[in-house]
Parts: C-alpha cells; structure tokens; sequence
C-alpha cells in the first residue's frame, strides 16, 4: 500500500466494481520547498507521481492545494475527492512531457466550439443562447481579428481558416504545461476552448465561465427540472474546473 501511495494516487482495481480505497497510512502533510520546486511530503516522505515523478509544483498556491487536498483525507484516501493532485499528476507525467499534442487537441476544439452551435428553436433559447454567447463571439473578434462563425442545429460549422489560425498562434503562447493543462482541462469541461481563453485572459471569471457553459442544460432544468445525481455530477465537475482555474492562474 505504501509503495502504491508513493505514486501519488492509489491504482484503481476493475472499474466495473467498487475500487477498494486504501487506507490513510500517514499522519502529517508538509509542503517542502527544494530545488525542484514545492514538494509535498507525507510524514517526511516525498509523493510521486503514478510513473514515479516527483511530485513538485512549481510554486506554493498549487502546492498547498494539493496537500490540503492530502490533509482532507479521512481513514480512506479518494482520488475523486482530489481534483488539484489529478491534474498536477497529468502535467507531470504528461503535458509536460509532450505539450504539443494538447496544444493540437485544443486546437480541435477551435473548429467544434459550444459557443458556435445555436439552438434555432424555441425563440426564448435562442435569445437566451445569444445573450449569453454574442459578446464572446464579439471578444473574439476584437482579440484576435477574426470572426467566430456560428449557426443553428447540429450539422457541423466551417470556421474560417483565419481565424483557426488566429487561436492555433494564441495557443503556441502557451508554454507553461501547468497553464496548458488547465486550459485544456477547462475546455474539455466546458466544450468550448473560447470560454476557456476568456477565463485565462481574465475576459471571464471561473464561476462565470461555468454558468455560459450550462445554457442549454440551465434551459432543460428551468422546464423539467433537475434530479440529485446529475446536480452531484455537475458540482464534482466544477470542482474539476476550478482546479483548472487555479492552474490558469500562476
């Protein structure tokens, strides 16, 4: 169990059962500043990644998150419950080793923006969609030089080679793979790498961000309401999103 927990997350057994947690084996949780970076220690001892990487941040807001999130654990250690270590553990073991191919999945993300896919009924939705979306198409044109194509229904929408290129170069700035990993993760979350690069460039606060993303599902809920298991599974993926947003942030 030690050994699992030294690669900073416990292994998960068959997904399709209950993954047995392990047991907290440790009492104290310190953030050490070294060479490396800030450090998190669990009675002393450094945590590593799942292939073995050190686990260290690059500055202390991200690390004291991350050991709070060790600190929080009970008799049990949950991963689901550590949202900040997840995505540091993914910079660490991924991103930071090959930062060019998130960079090209964001990418994607230019060409199949949420932002861009309008509702074309009712007239209420589709108000509400522009209400909530024009200005970020207008942001997009004033930031980067170029205009967001958008259009009602499902089929796909050609975006202009210009202004793909335009966020391809705005992602080549991206050189920090804590930073890119949390655009990523955001826009993911979201569907939308607009969204995303608003919250990075302060267009949009997390919070924000979070509620233009759910327009549609704030629509279907305002009609038929919302049951507990998918209110648990949007606030567990704002938690995810609010990690991100403390990536974006250093």
């Amino acid at each position: 169990m030690r050994d699992e927990l030294q690669q900073g997350l416990p292994a998960m057994s068959n997904p399709i059962l209950k993954p047995e947690l392990p047991k907290r084996f440790y009492k104290d949780v310190t953030v050490e500043e070294t060479a490396g970076g800030f450090e998190i220690r669990l009675d002393g001892r450094p945590v590593r990644t799942p292939i073995r990487t050190l686990l260290a941040l690059p500055d202390r807001t991200i690390a004291e998150a991350v050991a709070a999130e060790w600190e929080g654990q009970k008799t049990h250690i949950d991963p689901a419950t550590m949202p900040v270590t997840r995505l540091a553990n993914t910079v660490l073991d991924g991103v930071a080793n090959d930062p060019a191919a998130t960079r090209d999945d964001l990418a994607r993300y230019a060409e199949t923006d949420l932002i861009a896919y309008r509702a074309d009924e009712p007239e209420r939705l589709v108000a509400r969609q522009a209400e909530a979306w024009d200005p970020l198409a207008d942001w997009v044109e004033e930031r980067f030089g170029a205009r967001l194509a958008t259009a009602a229904g499902v089929m796909h929408v050609a975006q202009n080679p210009a202004t793909v290129t335009a966020l391809r170069a705005r992602l080549a700035e991206e050189i920090d793979p804590f930073r890119l990993a949390g655009l990523h993760q955001m826009t993911t979350l979201t569907g939308s790498l607009i969204l995303a690069l608003a919250v990075a460039e302060g267009r949009l606060d997390v919070a924000e961000a979070w509620r233009l993303a759910h327009v549609d599902e704030d629509w279907n809920i305002s009609l038929w309401g919302e049951d507990e298991e998918a209110q648990a599974r949007r606030a567990s993926r704002f938690t995810d999103m609010r990690a991100a947003d403390l990536f974006l942030r250093r």
